[in-house]
């Protein structure tokens, strides 16, 4: 049998959708937005885009200082963060209902894009004076 090899534009869109289902939301809009149309369509459907966690987060028992929530939410790294708030969020921007955000980016993420038919927000990691600073 010869050597053959199966790319992702060969699957069909039911088998796609499937695989990144598994996937984390941010990982496969970060990794495949603008690759192609295809798949810039599955990607960009609301099944991945309309709740979107804009942060980490580790268990806290792997950080020293104990916090009281059983999760510690960090920020995207800067490559990550840079290319949501200028091209991926515009994209989206009509489809994401709620964001999970934490304190140090969310302002940014806020800026980026005008999101109409947010829902809800989850904020990590915020200190009431920045909450009050954004939110007046």
């Amino acid at each position: 049998m010869e050597n053959s090899s199966v790319q992702l534009n060969d699957l069909p869109d039911e088998i796609l959708m499937m695989i990144f289902k598994k996937l984390h939301n941010i990982t496969l809009l970060y990794s495949l937005s603008d690759v192609n149309i295809r798949l810039n369509k599955i990607v960009h459907d609301s099944i991945f885009t309309n709740r979107l966690t804009l942060a980490n987060f580790v268990p806290s028992r792997l950080i020293l200082q104990m916090y009281s929530s059983i999760y510690f939410a960090y920020p995207l790294s800067v490559l990550v963060l840079d290319r949501f708030c200028a091209h991926i969020l515009s994209n989206i921007h009509q489809k994401v209902k709620w964001l999970d955000l934490e304190s140090s980016s969310m302002e940014r993420i806020f800026l980026s894009t005008n999101y109409p038919n947010l829902v809800g927000i989850a904020l990590y990691n915020i200190h009431l004076e920045n909450a009050v600073h954004l939110f007046s």
